[in-house]
């Protein structure tokens, strides 16, 4: 079973994407913020991360550029989910190093189509 961890600052957004992904079968771990995202990553040795952007202090494009730079992590599959949703957020996303973007409020199929693309 693959495991998932999600970063994102709204409670309810967790809870949303918790349950999507829960009832796919996958083992999820949650996080609200990006703070000592490089820590908790090494700790749970996720298959795919998905990831708001819009987050206080170091926000998902951030916490994506380093992620992908350190070793441990570059081949971690990150999908941003976000309500950034213009070209210029998925193009800036992909420089960052992430797998995937879906724009929120998302449905639960594209979610999940995201995840299947990154891990199979």
């Amino acid at each position: 079973m693959s495991k998932i961890v999600v970063v994102d600052d709204s409670y309810a957004e967790l809870q949303l994407i918790e349950g999507c992904l829960k009832a796919a079968n996958y083992t999820v771990v949650s996080f609200p913020s990006s703070d000592k995202l490089e820590e908790k990553v090494a700790t749970e040795k996720p298959d795919v991360i998905v990831m708001d952007v819009v987050m206080p202090g170091r926000n998902g494009f951030q916490a994506c550029r380093d992620l992908k730079a350190d070793d441990r992590f570059k081949d971690i599959p990150i999908i941003l989910c976000t309500s950034k949703g213009n070209e210029s957020d998925k193009f800036w996303g992909q420089q960052q190093g992430a797998n995937g973007h879906i724009v929120k409020p998302f449905k639960n199929e594209d979610l999940l189509a995201a995840i299947k693309r990154v891990i199979g």
